[in-house]
């Protein structure tokens, strides 16, 4: 298989893309379900499967899963900063890095899938609570040296769930 298919099964995320107010209540929904629909895909793995790269030089999809309760933290925790600072400058991480580390590689996986469960309840809560105006907030990165509105944001890490599913999925092929 292609290389870059592998890398990203769902094509890659176009930051350029014009995301409306009206496109956010499709995007809540998805990131509120997305700890289901990830569970039933994470349970039908063996344990050597999540032990597998999904692409050479890829992580493992037990990685992938530790890396979605990372990544999906710090989601939630700049949506917080952007809602209560003007643009304020996020900290970016080294998730590679991160994915390295101890408990990246060996905490049991039902230990991050009860994480992103809770964490997306509480993430859902937040979106639901927010104005149109609030979806304008934005958050400065400065890594892409990029503005992001919190409406494009959301459009992101429905992305990034689909993803990283991606990647699940290709270790059940």
């Amino acid at each position: 298989m292609d290389l870059e298919k592998l890398k990203y099964p769902i094509g890659k995320f176009d930051h350029f893309k014009s995301v409306s107010f009206t496109d956010v209540p499709e995007g809540i929904q998805i990131i509120e379900s997305f700890p289901v629909k990830l569970s039933e895909l994470v349970n039908k793995l063996t344990p050597e499967q999540l032990q597998t790269p999904y692409r050479p030089d890829g992580w493992t999809a037990l990685q992938v899963v530790h890396h979605l309760a990372d990544s999906h933290s710090n989601a939630l925790i700049r949506f917080k900063l952007a809602l209560t600072e003007e643009n304020p400058v996020i900290k970016p991480y080294h998730e590679n890095l991160w994915a390295e580390l101890e408990d990246g590689k060996t905490t049991p996986v039902e230990v991050s899938l009860q994480w992103i469960s809770a964490l997306h309840k509480r993430w859902a809560i937040l979106l639901r609570s927010m104005t149109e105006s609030d979806f304008e907030r934005t958050y400065f990165h400065p890594e892409s040296k990029r503005t992001y509105p919190l409406k494009q944001v959301v459009s992101l890490y429905v992305w990034h769930c689909n993803h990283h599913y991606g990647h699940i999925e290709s270790v059940l092929k």
